[in-house]
């Protein structure tokens, strides 16, 4: 402002006096009035601004925590409170911060491999991860994944740095600890639930033991094999077993069909036998009722009873079908001579 007076001044003795063309000058008191009004004006804008920026200042300390997180406030930079679901306040930045972890989110660990789609398979092997040693001093490669959430926001952030290679490093000792007491036949067959069973108990112990505020939702396997150098064997191996078992199970098959046949068989037999028993017991019963009615018949009536039975006998003896009969009376037998069928010898010698 001073540079445009001194301006102003110069160019007013630069004029002639009395020169009655140019204008007259300006009066100083009016510049003098209208230099402190816009004084006045710039600073009242001045305290507009700082009084906004200060408004905005204390509105940055408005924020909103989601349904599935946690407000976790800082003042300085350590801990002070936590909030639930919903708006809230807090001293704007430098004096507080707040973090919102989610808080049910499912979060994953690989062990023993990476999953990317960068890869040909989809996958690599982390063999420095995978290679384990069993029970029974085997080396099995194991490939598995961990998932977990937070379970309390404020140990998860404030109790443990690299929350998630502290995760890794928990199921790598656990799974190893648990390796190592499985032979590696119960480790590639039977014996897979178990290993997750006991080693996701026994991650969460150890992440218990940090205080870290994790819970470890479940440990699946994702593949456990012998490493690819012992590959080969360990497949005649199993395609032995596999031949074992299924020969095993053909003989129980066999054994099963076989074993109810022949019961029912015996059954058979002994029943038939039991019948067959039962008959001749009844038939020699009624065969010495009939004697014994015979009998008492001989002791009434000797001669008529035996004439009877003679009789009796001739019949059955002519009443064979195999036999040509003739009948003549006594008085002719001796005038007669014996009379042989040739065709009917014949035909019993061709049926012989």
């Amino acid at each position: 402002m001073n540079w445009d007076w001194e301006k102003l001044q110069e160019k007013r003795q630069r004029q002639p006096r009395g020169s009655g063309g140019g204008s007259p000058p300006p009066d100083f008191d009016q510049l003098k009035n209208f230099f402190n009004r816009f004084r006045n004006f710039k600073a009242s804008g001045l305290m507009i601004i700082i009084a906004i920026v200060v408004l905005l200042w204390l509105g940055s300390g408005f924020y909103i925590v989601n349904p599935d997180e946690v407000g976790v406030v800082k003042r300085f930079g350590a801990y002070t409170r936590m909030t639930q679901s919903g708006p809230h306040y807090h001293w704007p930045y430098p004096f507080e911060t707040v973090m919102t972890p989610n808080v049910s989110q499912i979060r994953r660990v690989e062990l023993g491999f990476r999953s990317s789609e960068a890869y040909e398979k989809g996958w690599r092997t982390v063999t420095e991860e995978s290679l384990m040693l069993t029970g029974d001093e085997n080396i099995v490669n194991v490939q598995c994944i961990v998932q977990y959430r937070i379970k309390n926001a404020e140990k998860y952030l404030f109790n443990i740095a690299q929350q998630r290679k502290a995760v890794k490093d928990a199921i790598a000792a656990a799974m190893r600890q648990v390796v190592g007491r499985h032979t590696i036949d119960s480790a590639l067959t039977t014996g897979k639930a178990a290993l997750q069973n006991q080693s996701q108990e026994l991650v969460q112990e150890i992440l218990d033991g940090y205080n870290c505020g994790i819970h470890i939702t479940s440990v699946k396997l994702q593949d456990v094999h012998p490493p690819e150098q012992t590959m080969g064997a360990f497949k005649e191996v199993a395609s032995a077993r596999e031949d074992k078992s299924r020969f095993v199970n053909e003989a129980k098959a066999y054994r099963n069909n076989l074993i109810p046949k022949a019961r029912g068989q015996a059954a058979a037999i002994l029943n038939e036998a039991e019948g067959y028993k039962e008959s001749k017991i009844r038939q020699a019963e009624g065969e010495t009722q009939r004697f014994l009615k015979l009998l008492k018949a001989y002791r009434q009536a000797k001669e008529v009873t035996r004439k009877r039975l003679y009789i009796e006998s001739i019949e059955k003896i002519l009443a064979h079908e195999d036999l040509d009969k003739i009948l003549v009376s006594s008085e002719m037998s001796g005038s007669m001579l014996p009379l042989f069928s040739i065709d009917r010898i014949r035909q019993n010698q061709q049926t012989k």
